[in-house]
């Protein structure tokens, strides 16, 4: 029997900026509680983060370790993104995202997801109406975790190479160990003060 979880949020931001989030998977990931230990490997990457492109979804559910693989079915730039499961430990699992700009800077946000456990020895570890209650605290709290993040009152993820993070954290040491965050504004203006002297 399918079971659904389903979550809706606003977020005071531009629905470009909400969507180009949403559009990288690993980003989810990021937001997830630490006991649910959620981690998105992108395997295939289509272009844009497309149609066809493959993640692997790695996720410690109270102490279960579940992995599954996924494909992104649907990618309608600033409307829809939805991929399902195609090999994995349920015998269905389907994720969508939906996007609707409300105003300029208001973006209603729905994430929705449709699982059918297993029959077999799986299923009958996980008890069912927990597995779905932390399935849905975890969506809440990555939600809100994301709306703070993009409304500009969170902290943000940062790709960058193993270098670049070396050269930071000489900076962060320079300047006794001020924030990271700090460090990078401090540079920012630094790199800006030049560009300005350059032109």
């Amino acid at each position: 029997m399918m079971a659904t979880v389903s979550r809706t949020i606003d977020i005071k931001a531009k629905i470009s900026n909400v969507f180009t989030y949403f559009a990288r998977p690993e980003h989810i990931s990021d937001q997830f509680e630490e006991r649910v230990g959620m981690t998105v490997v992108p395997m295939d990457v289509k272009a844009g983060m497309g149609v066809g492109t493959t993640f692997r979804v790695i996720g410690d559910f109270d102490g279960k370790r579940l992995e599954w693989d996924c494909e992104t079915t649907e990618f309608i730039p600033e409307q829809r993104i939805a991929a399902k499961m195609i090999k994995g430990p349920f015998k269905k699992w389907n994720i969508a995202v939906e996007f609707k700009a409300l105003e300029e800077k208001l973006t209603k946000l729905t994430m929705t997801v449709n699982y059918e456990m297993p029959l077999g020895p799986l299923g009958g570890i996980f008890n069912k109406i927990k597995f779905a209650k932390i399935a849905e605290k975890g969506m809440e709290t990555a939600l809100y975790k994301v709306r703070g993040l993009l409304e500009g009152n969170g902290s943000i993820p940062v790709y960058i190479t193993l270098d670049a993070y070396r050269k930071l954290l000489e900076e962060k040491e320079k300047m006794n160990n001020a924030p990271v965050s700090t460090v990078l504004t401090r540079i920012l203006e630094k790199y800006s003060q030049i560009e300005t002297i350059k032109n």
